[in-house]
């Protein structure tokens, strides 16, 4: 019998960079990586509620940006270069140990373990980098292209290392400013004087691999909220609102699921591969997906609260919680049609200005009421989904040139 014909040879000698025939699906080790995550998010959505308020907000916000951008850039690591090759197989696992590290100081980061925190989010971006630079000494500009990411994390390092020693107020400014440092030299193609800022051709994305990873994490971010309808579901008091909170938490999570997935979830490979700057959904991915992720994680602590109490009252502060959840997805969901349609429905400012509306009135209402609320907002902007493309040709991607 005749063999198959043998598939592309992963390369052993010279830098790890992907090779142009190499497969482009995700890993199992990368799947590995994310559990990691798991547990970040549900961490997170915890603090959010801990004590409610602008200042846990902040905090919360901090925090999933930074467990994010470990996340994102880890993620790129994986599409520029080899993943099949050891070295970067271990670079993984070891920023895997260093977010694990990071999650486990997630509940105290604004106290005792801050340290832990901001010293080992340093030490994933800038060991990537040590690692990195000599694994690609062959390629000069590989090795350049490391090089600026490398000083760009180096700066950061400062405010996230002196506001690790402060108190909390002075600790999250110097934190949200090293952020933005990062988010920045991301954004601007990270420019060192005397280097530039890296060249077009080093900045092209598999629009398969990357594609199918934010739609992995998005799914963790949802494996959030089912975790906490899972964990707070109780049926000891008040059985008949218990099941309705229960019901209305899983209703929710199924459209934040659906109107992901709508078309733009679902086409966003092709919209990069399509795409006369694929390089374009490199630069935006990032940060339009962390306001749904922040969305997500900001309603699953909302299921919490209405969990915890179906029929109380609903605080001003729980209010925003419940209601700003869907309304921060929606956000970044509209933005996420813009890249790859160049359009945004009217179902999702319609979305967002009915959640504005009901917010006054829910603070007189049980907390059930307000989820439900939320609900129905996200479910009209599901079925408005569905009667647009009812009946219609698909809809083929059209980016922004």
């Amino acid at each position: 019998m005749q063999s198959a014909a043998p598939g592309p040879v992963p390369r052993r000698g010279g830098p790890p960079t992907r090779d142009p025939e190499s497969p482009r699906r995700v890993t199992l080790l990368e799947l590995f990586f994310d559990l990691v995550y798991v547990v970040a998010l549900a961490l997170i959505s915890r603090k959010l509620i801990d004590e409610v308020g602008w200042l846990t907000a902040g905090q919360s916000l901090v925090i999933l940006a930074a467990v994010w951008w470990t996340w994102a850039i880890t993620t790129l690591v994986t599409d520029m270069y080899d993943p099949e090759r050891p070295e970067i197989k271990l670079l993984i696992a070891a920023v895997m140990f260093g977010a694990l590290l990071m999650t486990t100081a997630i509940p105290e980061a604004f106290g005792a373990r801050g340290i832990v925190f901001a010293g080992t989010y340093v030490a994933i971006h800038l060991g990537r980098g040590l690692f990195l630079m000599p694994a690609v000494r062959h390629d000069r500009q590989t090795q350049r292209r490391a090089a600026r990411i490398f000083i760009w994390f180096a700066v950061s390092a400062v405010p996230w290392i002196v506001g690790a020693f402060v108190s909390d107020d002075a600790r999250l400014l110097l934190w949200a400013l090293a952020l933005a440092i990062d988010y920045l030299g991301f954004r601007l193609a990270y420019p060192v004087p005397g280097l530039g800022a890296v060249p077009d051709r080093q900045r092209n994305v598999t629009a398969e691999h990357l594609a199918e990873r934010y739609q992995q994490f998005f799914i963790i971010a949802l494996g959030d909220a089912i975790l906490t309808i899972g964990t707070m579901f109780s049926l000891e008091r008040h059985e008949v609102a218990n099941l309705a909170a229960f019901t209305v938490a899983f209703v929710t999570t199924l459209l934040l699921w659906r109107i992901y997935v709508h078309k733009s979830g679902e086409l966003l490979p092709l919209a990069i591969a399509t795409s006369r700057e694929p390089s374009r959904f490199l630069y935006t991915a990032p940060y339009t997906h962390l306001l749904m992720v922040a969305g997500v994680v900001t309603t699953a602590a909302g299921f919490d609260l209405v969990l915890h109490e179906p029929d109380g009252r609903t605080p001003p502060g729980w209010a925003a919680i419940i209601l700003g959840g869907p309304a921060l997805f929606l956000v970044g969901r509209s933005i996420f049609e813009y890249e790859v349609f160049s359009r945004v429905s009217w179902s999702r400012p319609g979305g967002l200005l009915a959640l504005v509306t009901v917010a006054p009135a829910v603070l007189f209402l049980p907390t059930l009421f307000a989820s439900t609320a939320a609900m129905l907002v996200l479910a009209g902007v599901a079925v408005a989904d569905a009667r647009r493309s009812h009946g219609r040709p698909p809809e083929a991607p059209a980016p922004p040139h």
